[in-house]
């Protein structure tokens, strides 16, 4: 296999005229060529207006022979030869398994967790303690229309976790030397994703189509023998001797169980409390807090393309870091393009927010986290779940300001100062899921993440004009980007607890959709490694 990078052509290209690009590098006839796979497509806008698409392709030419020529008269360094990796399920342990494998949370970890011990024979058992993903999004459209929250069932709990309400990002910093990050987006491919999200630069889905996805998977897992139970919350667990041996559900019921993976996401608040409880080993571990910032869409395109119509490029997105004079991180997270702030509380008297965007990313703002990093230091409570408590309180003081709707102000009114009104020259209306209200988002933070907030923002606006404009919007709160606890574990993946599996993003091990995936599979294949699948496993 042959592997060209750096191959450039404008957007609106046809597949023919890359076919024709790669002849061209190759030197070889069509007749030469048997096929060709994008592997990376990302946007070039260093000349703009002028932008490019920069493709990386693999290649297969029609023998070996023809493939060594090309490769020894080559003086490019951008084409080269390559042999990919492709992801390998490990093979089975020895071990008869007498109890099903229980996976607790059905977000991507646990969900790609059942999916990949389904498809091997494991049969088994997701628990998740809200709504199947159709009954979900009907919860949390009624909660953003009447503010009726249902603690169970909302942005945060049910079928897909967390992100299944973002814009669905698939990019992840977490090196993929094995495969597993590619088989996740294959496998989101495989249940109806768009094809393109295996070789974009920044993959995304989308809430619509995200939620289909979901479905398609759970389908699939009851198919190959597993089960899927809604409203079936874990509230305990049976512990002898150091080793798990099942979970006790709300209704008192239970399953008994010798693996249990538990992949209850970064919000799932009892359940730290009761681990913290049965002195499962835990720590308070470093997260980030902050405010949602909104600007029209058409400024981020004209910073990012050089015009404010994005055509078929689609809406732009943009990412940014600073570092405060105070040593603070200050960083853009889940930026979601064409998108909405939405309601994302989970509790009754907290008010937290997020972004969403649905697949064609078409609302007329722009949004995203501007959050600030906050240490166990900042924490009032030392202990291990000191940081939730600080979690809580933010979400607390902005409930009583919007009295139960998202808080909303200009940033001219947060800062306290007037004067830039260079780029966005007049108020513009906030596209949000569940109900606003005007307030003093100011007092939201601690004086000292305040402070770093508004030097990230001074700094961004040097690098996007307009991005700390007077009429910029600011809402809040930001409180749940990440765990604020990590659970440990050893180098199989279990804690103190023999048969516990904490993993994913709840756990402390993953940010974002695609490492917790990653991480849902690399619990299936610890599972596997020990155990031998029950019978008629499924390997299609």
């Amino acid at each position: 296999m042959i592997t060209i990078q750096q191959l450039k052509l404008k957007p609106g290209h046809s597949p023919k005229e890359l076919e024709q690009k790669i002849l061209k590098q190759l030197r070889i006839r069509p007749e030469q060529l048997i096929g060709w796979e994008i592997i990376r497509q990302s946007l070039d806008a260093r000349k703009k207006p002028e932008l490019f698409f920069s493709y990386t392709v693999e290649v297969k030419v029609k023998d070996a022979a023809l493939e060594k020529k090309i490769l020894d008269r080559t003086k490019d360094r951008n084409i080269t030869k390559t042999t990919r990796k492709e992801y390998c399920f490990p093979q089975p342990g020895e071990i008869p398994m007498e109890k099903r494998p229980v996976i607790i949370g059905t977000g991507p970890c646990g969900l790609f967790c059942g999916y990949l011990l389904a498809r091997h024979g494991y049969r088994p058992i997701l628990l998740e303690r809200g709504e199947s993903v159709e009954n979900r999004c009907r919860d949390v459209e009624n909660f953003w229309q009447t503010g009726q929250l249902n603690i169970q069932s909302n942005v945060q709990f049910g079928e897909g976790g967390a992100g299944t309400f973002s814009d669905g990002k698939l990019n992840t910093l977490v090196k993929d030397k094995d495969g597993r990050g590619r088989e996740v987006l294959r496998i989101f491919v495989e249940n109806g994703a768009p094809k393109s999200i295996l070789y974009d630069h920044k993959p995304h889905i989308g809430t619509d189509i995200l939620c289909k996805v979901v479905r398609n998977m759970r389908e699939k897992i009851i198919e190959w023998g597993g089960e899927v139970h809604f409203q079936s919350q874990v509230v305990d667990f049976a512990i002898q001797n150091d080793s798990i041996c099942g979970v006790i559900l709300a209704d008192k019921s239970k399953i008994e169980a010798n693996d249990v993976v538990l992949a209850i996401g970064h919000s799932a608040r009892d359940t730290f409390q009761r681990l913290f409880e049965l002195k499962v080993p835990m720590e308070a571990k470093s997260f980030a807090v902050g405010l949602r910032v909104e600007h029209p869409q058409e400024l981020i395109n004209l910073s990012q393309y050089g015009t404010k119509e994005s055509g078929s490029l689609g809406a732009a997105p943009y990412k940014l870091t600073a570092k405060t004079s105070g040593g603070r991180g200050v960083y853009s997270f889940c930026m979601c393009p064409g998108g909405y702030v939405v309601n994302a509380s989970s509790e009754e008297g907290r008010t937290a927010v997020n972004g969403m965007s649905y697949s064609g990313r078409n609302s007329a703002n722009a949004n995203s986290a501007v959050i600030v990093s906050v240490t166990p230091e900042d924490f009032p409570d030392q202990g291990p779940l000191g940081g939730i408590a600080f979690q809580r309180s933010l979400e607390e003081a902005a409930y009583r300001l919007g009295n139960g709707r998202i808080p909303v102000q200009y940033l001219k009114d947060f800062s306290g100062k007037e004067g830039r009104k260079s780029h966005i020259t007049a108020p513009f209306s906030p596209c949000m899921k569940g109900e606003f209200c005007f307030a003093d988002v100011a007092s939201l933070l601690p004086q000292p993440l305040k402070e770093a907030f508004l030097e990230g923002m001074e700094h961004f606006d040097t690098l996007i004009p307009g991005f700390a404009d007077d009429f910029v919007l600011l809402s809040g709160v930001e409180s749940r980007t990440s765990s604020p606890v990590r659970i440990h574990r050893d180098e199989s993946m279990q804690s103190a607890i023999h048969g516990l599996y904490p993993c994913g993003e709840g756990a402390g091990y993953a940010g974002g959709i695609t490492s917790a995936a990653m991480d849902g599979i690399k619990a299936a294949e610890k599972i596997a490694c020990t155990y031998q699948p029950f019978e008629n496993t499924v390997t299609g």
